[in-house]
């Protein structure tokens, strides 16, 4: 480790010192304070190492929040290894193709995934050893994670950068399969540094972690907590009542969220009849309605609703309060420089919409095994996001749309690119063509809609045709919406023309 390098484990080193007796993990019965996280993560990486993993090697993981899941990333961040947390809701080859992308050593799986990771086990060759997660039997095949744990403290100190690769998260599909966005310890905590300053975090604050943490809004808020000696409360999947019982016990200071969890959140609470005391919330991020914003300020008129922009490859870019600039993503980081260019690379005037490009020490690494894709997005020494923005004469950032080569939906804050839903479409036999285009939806903030010509004489279901996408991937990306029409509009190079389709059926559900 260099004179100037600070990692992750920095930090647990930091809050076992600083904060020993503090909480810092609390997890169904499980409660540890920072003192017993450090031993745990000092215990895990030893137990690793001793195992056969070196520093770069991956360690896949298909499970809900738990404790285990956060020893994990503390014990990579002490000795090395990279976290490859895969999205649960994949579908059994959509799992295979992340962990053959990143060829992981060691599998850790919840109950609910261990018979899909058995599956797994002979079509990626790289997986040695297979270990359970979140509790639950140990069936065959698999290694208990308690076996992990070793209590030899010789673990010597390993020479780790802080530019190291901590974790790969997959973006979503641009040109039918994800790619992995490689993240560096450095990248983890300049984020923290921009998210404690923006949110004013401290070793009070309790982060109430509903979202998934292979996601990198839940990650980077417990990273943030954790960085500023607070206290992580890990909720395994979603539940409303849960939620609201978990911010009046643990005292939750702090919520990140996707459509709909506040509105079914705020559901919950008037069903009650306002009996959860949520008066210790302070701060609240996530994309929403107003009216649902509006629910949540009469109960908690204190709180402080923040709005942003970022991406898994760079994350914040931008942020404030929501209320500061109505439909803006609050201005750029502390860390972050921001820059809009046109098709060639020159930047725009203030005003004027251009690709939103950033220098920023929170920029990842590069896409695993992507070279090409890496120096591409890289290009002219600026991290191109593929989406249009614009600033304003106050410096305030406004989120337009993507570039059409990497068109996005966003239905309940998941990614899902229209080229892979196109794909899983085409391989039913009664679809000749079709695009795929986002929709707005009250519920979820944008759905998914299909517009599909059928070939000659067949008729089809549009529930048929959803359930039929579900199948090939995450259900997540199936249509809500589903319209049949005679033909596609084509552009002079007889290509599908996306944005009448758009015109046509763009705010159709």
């Amino acid at each position: 480790m260099g004179l100037q390098d600070y990692t992750v484990y920095d930090i647990i080193c930091r809050n076992a010192r600083v904060y020993p007796d503090r909480d810092s993990i609390v997890s169904n019965e499980t409660r540890l304070t920072h003192g017993q996280f450090k031993e745990k993560c000092d215990m895990l990486a030893a137990g690793l190492v001793k195992a056969g993993i070196g520093k770069g090697d991956r360690l896949g993981v298909m499970a809900h929040n738990c404790d285990e899941f956060m020893i994990l990333y503390g014990a990579a961040a002490k000795m090395g290894a990279i976290v490859l947390p895969v999205n649960w809701r994949f579908q059994q080859d959509e799992m295979e193709f992340v962990l053959n992308d990143c060829t992981p050593k060691f599998v850790f799986a919840g109950p609910d995934y261990r018979k899909m990771v058995e599956e797994a086990v002979g079509k990626v060759k790289s997986i040695e050893k297979c270990y359970t997660m979140g509790g639950g039997e140990v069936p065959e095949g698999f290694h208990s994670f308690d076996e992990l744990y070793s209590d030899d403290a010789a673990l010597e100190e390993i020479d780790l950068p802080a530019d190291s690769g901590f974790v790969i998260i997959h973006t979503a599909a641009v040109a039918g399969k994800p790619r992995g966005a490689l993240l560096s310890q450095s990248n983890i905590v300049h984020c923290n540094v921009q998210m404690m300053l923006g949110n004013g975090l401290g070793p009070e604050d309790s982060f109430i972690c509903i979202l998934p943490l292979f996601h990198i809004a839940a990650l980077s808020m417990a990273m943030a907590v954790m960085h500023a000696g607070g206290k992580n409360v890990l909720i395994d999947r979603f539940d409303p009542e849960l939620t609201l019982r978990l911010i009046e016990k643990e005292k939750g200071t702090s919520l990140v969220y996707f459509p709909p969890i506040l509105q079914m959140l705020m559901d919950k609470y008037e069903e009650a009849g306002g009996t959860f005391d949520l008066s210790s919330i302070r701060n609240v991020g996530g994309l929403d309605s107003a009216d649902n914003i509006l629910r949540l300020k009469k109960v908690v008129p204190n709180a402080r609703v923040s709005t942003g922009y970022g991406q898994t490859e760079a994350f914040p870019v931008s942020g404030g309060l929501m209320e500061e600039k109505p439909g803006s993503t609050g201005k750029p980081s502390p860390l972050a420089k921001v820059a809009l260019f046109d098709d060639y690379d020159n930047e725009v005037p203030v005003g004027t919409p251009g690709e939103i490009c950033v220098r920023s020490p929170v920029v990842f690494l590069g896409y695993w095994g992507l070279d090409e894709d890496t120096a591409y997005t890289f290009r002219n020494g600026w991290h191109h996001t593929g989406d249009i923005g614009r600033f304003d004469k106050e410096g305030y950032l406004r989120f337009l749309k993507r570039k059409a080569e990497k068109e996005l939906i966003k239905p309940g804050g998941e990614n899902v690119y229209p080229v892979e839903v196109e794909k899983a479409i085409l391989e039913h036999e009664k679809v000749a063509e079709v695009s795929v285009i986002g929709v707005p939806d009250k519920k979820w903030g944008e759905a998914i809609k299909a517009v599909c010509v059928l070939k000659q004489g067949e008729t089809l279901d549009q529930q048929e045709l959803s359930e039929f996408v579900a199948s090939k991937i995450a259900r997540y990306k199936k249509p809500q919406y589903v319209a049949f029409v005679d033909a596609l509009p084509k552009t002079k190079d007889n290509e599908i023309d996306r944005d009448q389709v758009k015109k046509d059926h763009g705010g159709k559900y």
